[in-house]
């Protein structure tokens, strides 16, 4: 792999992983669309090139979910309730939904993380106040609401805070733990989507060298060390920030991306 390559995937590592300690979204949201245009880039096959992209993002989630759940941990930013009444929906539904994604194109994929990613952020800019009434659900509520998160992360590759952040809100978390339980429920995703993807990949035809199933392994090591370093720092600066500008900042990443995966997808 050139040189030039892996210095581009330590960068976006290191991006990546203060925005996954912010934000709690594990750093799939930035990590797919910037992967995608690395991977056309470097003459992978269009026909599998978002497959690509989410699959190493899922697998480079991992040690970043790892290193920012502890560093919001160590300042009591973690619902650990909460992260147990999700984990088990999430890891079925994020499993299971990486074999619908193995069959679906590029286009609809891209099509789909935009117009999820650009929802989500509307309803935290605009969104109204929770009841004060409302609180987290129950095991059964947790489940399910978990094998939802899942399913949906597992087709664009997120750590499942661009969900699990708006939810815990909407059952009046604050912000700050939110994003931190957030961080902590992204490791099942994370590894059972890469796992998934690693399954639905294998013995697949015209896949570049270097690879395991849909996940790129010198892209996910590199990027996984940087984000590891990087990850605490965001979730310090998501501890010190005023809850508006934690939020116009949620949304205004998650609709820059989305616009710049369709575009990449769709004009090219």
């Amino acid at each position: 792999m050139d040189w030039l390559w892996l210095l581009s995937y330590l960068a976006l590592g290191a991006f990546t992983g203060v925005f996954a300690g912010l934000l709690g979204i594990g750093g799939g949201g930035i990590m797919v669309p910037v992967l995608s245009m690395m991977f056309a880039a470097q003459g992978f096959s269009a026909q599998h090139n978002v497959h690509l992209a989410l699959g190493t993002s899922m697998a480079a989630i991992v040690p970043t979910a790892i290193a920012s759940a502890l560093a919001h941990h160590r300042r009591g930013g973690v619902v650990w309730p909460a992260v147990g009444g999700l984990a088990p929906g999430v890891l079925l539904g994020t499993f299971a939904a990486t074999f619908v994604a193995s069959f679906l194109s590029a286009a609809p994929l891209a099509i789909f993380f935009a117009l999820f990613m650009s929802a989500v952020a509307l309803y935290m800019i605009i969104g109204k106040p929770p009841r004060p009434d409302r609180t987290l659900p129950g095991p059964l509520g947790l489940g399910a609401v978990g094998t939802g998160i899942g399913g949906v992360s597992a087709l664009v590759a997120i750590g499942g805070g661009s969900l699990t952040v708006p939810f815990l809100v909407w059952c009046n978390t604050p912000i700050a733990r939110a994003v931190g339980t957030s961080a902590a429920v992204g490791l099942p995703i994370a590894a059972a989507g890469a796992a998934g993807y690693i399954v639905n990949g294998w013995g697949v035809d015209g896949l570049p060298d270097h690879t395991l199933g849909y996940v790129v392994w010198p892209a996910v090591l590199a990027m996984a060390l940087m984000s590891f370093m990087t990850a605490p720092v965001g979730a310090r600066l998501a501890h010190r920030l005023p809850v508006s500008a934690l939020k116009r900042i949620f949304a205004v990443v998650m609709v820059l991306l989305a616009v710049k995966m369709l575009h990449g997808v769709l004009v090219g």
